[in-house]
């Protein structure tokens, strides 16, 4: 049984953002189209297979770090975030600790600078547009979302490769 993060870490290449305060995963957000016509009564909407709305990441800092401004350089960034979990093992009677991966490739778009006030955190935060997103389960991938390369995998199965097929991709 899964319980709670007990910690985690954020790094852009080899460098960790230490005093990182917390960081908001993005949401997957299915395209829809909204189906009407004859035969139907009324309207329903269906999920695009594996099209999403654009994602966003938001990193939340303590303070002013290099590490936070140099993530509003414009450009490509890679971003890992990694978990330890602790999970109830009830068979065995112990606590386990798992861990979980999220790789994402982004691209700066806000940067709020918080406040400065004596004794408490900055508030800083960014806002990175996700072009790329994967997670690993002790290092099993579990979740793959590339719109620009039509990958779309959750499990181990592919959801866009019909699609690419159908493209001549």
């Amino acid at each position: 049984m899964d319980q709670s993060i007990i910690n985690f870490a954020v790094y852009e290449d080899d460098t960790e953002f230490c005093g990182m305060a917390e960081a908001t995963l993005p949401d997957l957000s299915s395209l829809t189209e909204t189906i009407s016509g004859a035969g139907i009564a009324g309207n329903f909407e269906i999920p695009i297979i594996g099209h999403f709305d654009a994602m966003s990441l938001t990193l939340n800092f303590r303070t002013h770090t290099e590490e936070s401004l140099n993530l509003c350089k414009p450009g490509y960034h890679t971003i890992q975030l990694y978990e330890a979990v602790q999970n109830s093992n009830r068979t065995a009677g112990t606590l386990d600790v798992k861990q979980a991966r999220h790789v994402f490739k982004v691209i700066p778009k806000t940067y709020k600078a918080g406040k400065v006030a004596p004794a408490e955190s900055a508030g800083a935060s960014g806002e990175y547009a996700v072009h790329y997103w994967a997670t690993y389960i002790d290092g099993d991938k579990v979740l793959e979302v590339d719109p620009e390369n039509f990958i779309c995998e959750m499990d181990g199965t592919d959801y866009l490769a019909d699609v690419r097929s159908a493209l001549g991709k």
